[in-house]
């Protein structure tokens, strides 16, 4: 099979009762001793590891380091670069666009990568519901997608498209995933097919809730990595990882709360890095959760359809406490979808439109709209069924269970009762996808190109069945359709914009869900141990989740420091403690708080 093969048995777990000391590091094999390896703290879940159904932003990054895509961001400024593709060209008419794919490029297996191989990948979304879960709406407009020869893919659109250069779509080798006939399986997450890929790291090894390992490609078109493997190890929290940093188990961090984030600036043999991120944070409000035939699903409040009552809402928040009091100061005041990391495409509401914190005007809307006070203080519609709203959020995350507070004081003020729904990071992902929820605190990931986040937002995105996270929420709108239809086909950088920022503003006056914030990048990393950790944009950008693999791409060991000397998880030993709540890594002599169930942080 090549460079593809299962990972060696990296651990042994033994089961205790009572805790256990640890001396000392393990002495580690001769041929772990010989490799370097790159340890990232996982705060996050997988959801998937299978790229057509992949969601959440920690599964999204983890594809990106597997299998190349057609084009890519570039590091230095997002633009696009080549991929697969070497050299691509639209027609007069920009209805037709031929990508020249690249020479010599193989999956790690040592077949060729071919045209089939991305035409299979693109025709499998465009057929497939459950293939397009995760990137469907980048090929809505697709016509046909055939591949003449090997090295010519053409794709023809029904309309001209802008985002031509910026499908983030994983290209997939067709020799194996053609046979796969339900995308929805469980083993599509198996190694034998996920641990084949064409990218500069291939996935190994996959325990979930433990540990994702991906070995360097040392065929990768642009040349092997520098490190022999990456380590995605599993935490709890970000408290027990940033212990995990400072003890030097792991040696990258990411999401870190203003407080740990400040813990670690000046500490020896680590750097800290902030920087604007492509991440928002939206309290999302049940629209009335339709699938795409438009027929009701979940449970959601049906006072929430009102959009008064959701414009009532928007007012009775005040972001700026958010920014300051949850998020330390280490975040930016909210506006659309974009992030004003995407200059460009920002939309920022004008004072006239913008909803400002103004619990008066947002107690006199509910009572202009029918819905009274009770005597408890609770207001109810003529239905007369109480405005009491169920608010889930993540029970693992602070950001989830300080704003919850926040917002349900806020809420209560203007007579909506807010009851706290604070679950395990995939039950949050579950219960938003199926409609079951009023209120939840969610996020998203955004692209240079806004192409994606606005699709997420259509009629067409709805999905087919409960439970799909096709759509972000629940959104349909005619007025806002038309509007992503006109970015979609501009292609005129400044009347893309003009449009662009236009269905941002219809969607922030609909409200289906609000911005809550922008969250500042901070991250920390062992500088003792790596350097060349590539930043995008370069020199201010972020390191980890990254619109493509840059950051740990470039890393490599520094000289003479630790990490030039392999150790790791993969050397170590794993022991539970108790009933499986704690893991203590034996190599390094520290307990590592584990998680006990799973993530919500989609891309």
């Amino acid at each position: 099979m090549g460079f593809h093969r299962l990972r060696r048995a990296r651990a042994v777990l033994v089961v205790l009762a009572v805790p256990l000391l640890i001396a000392g590091p393990v002495t580690q094999p001769a041929q772990a001793q010989s490799e370097t390896v790159l340890r990232v703290a996982l705060i996050q879940e997988i959801d998937h590891l299978n790229p057509f159904t992949a969601s959440f932003s920690s599964s999204a990054m983890i594809g990106r380091f597997a299998w190349e895509f057609l084009t890519l961001p570039s590091a230095e400024d997002a633009t696009p670069t080549g991929g697969v593709a070497e050299d691509w060209q639209a027609s007069d008419d920009k209805l037709t666009w031929t990508f020249t794919i690249r020479e010599g490029m193989t999956w790690s297996d040592g077949e060729p990568v071919t045209a089939e191989d991305a035409a299979f990948t693109f025709n499998r979304i465009m057929s497939d519901p459950k293939a397009a879960e995760a990137n469907g709406s980048y090929v809505e407009n697709f016509e046909k997608v055939t591949a003449p020869d090997e090295r010519t893919l053409v794709i023809k659109t029904k309309a001209p498209q802008a985002s031509m250069t910026a499908l983030d779509i994983p290209i997939v080798p067709e020799h194996l995933w053609s046979d796969v006939t339900d995308m929805a399986a469980p083993e599509t997450d198996e190694l034998d097919l996920v641990g084949v890929g064409s990218g500069p790291f291939v996935i190994s090894e996959y325990r979930p809730n433990e540990i994702v390992t991906l070995e360097a490609n040392p065929d990768y078109w642009r040349g092997a990595p520098q490190i022999d493997e990456l380590q995605f190890v599993k935490f709890e929290n970000a408290d027990a990882a940033v212990a995990a940093l400072k003890n030097g188990e792991v040696d990258f961090v990411n999401r870190l709360t203003q407080a740990q984030f400040d813990s670690l600036e000046g500490e020896d043999g680590i750097e800290t890095n902030q920087a604007s991120g492509r991440r928002y944070r939206e309290l999302l409000m049940n629209p009335g959760a339709t699938n795409i035939e438009g027929q009701p699903i979940g449970d959601g409040h049906p006072a929430l359809r009102d959009v008064e009552v959701r414009r009532a809402i928007a007012q009775a928040i005040d972001p700026q406490v958010l920014v300051d009091k949850v998020l330390g100061g280490y975040g930016e005041l909210p506006g659309g979808l974009v992030p004003p990391i995407y200059e460009d495409f920002h939309y920022m509401p004008s004072d006239e439109d913008k909803f400002t914190f103004d619990p008066a005007a947002a107690n006199r809307a509910l009572d202009e709209a029918g819905y009274r006070k009770g005597p408890d203080g609770v207001r109810a519609g003529a239905d007369g069924r109480k405005l009491e709203f169920r608010l889930t959020a993540r029970s693992s995350e602070d950001y989830g269970l300080r704003a919850s507070d926040y917002l349900a004081g806020w809420l209560g003020d203007i007579g909506i009762k807010v009851t706290k729904n604070l679950v395990s990071d995939n039950e949050v992902d579950e219960t938003t996808s199926s409609g079951n929820y009023d209120l939840a605190l969610s996020g998203w990931g955004t692209n240079p190109d806004p192409d994606y986040i606005l699709g997420k937002q259509t009629c067409a995105s709805l999905p087919a069945t409960s439970g799909s996270s096709s759509s972000n929420a629940f959104f349909c709108d005619e007025t806002y359709d038309e509007l992503y239809a006109k970015q979609a086909a501009a292609l005129d950088p400044a009347t893309r914009a003009e449009f662009v920022k236009q269905a941002q503003a219809r969607y922030y006056e609909q409200v289906p869900s609000l911005v809550l914030d922008y969250d500042n990048v901070l991250e920390a990393y062992r500088s003792d141990r790596f350097t060349g950790l590539q930043r995008q944009p370069e020199g201010e950008g972020q390191i980890m989740e990254q619109t493509g693999y840059w950051g740990f791409y470039g890393a490599r060991p520094v000289e003479g420091g630790a990490g030039d000397d392999g150790g790791g998880v993969s050397a170590g030993t794993w022991v539970a403690i108790g009933a499986g709540a704690l893991l203590v890594l034996v190599g390094g002599g520290t307990a590592l708080a584990r998680r006990r169930s799973a993530a919500d942080d989609r891309e």
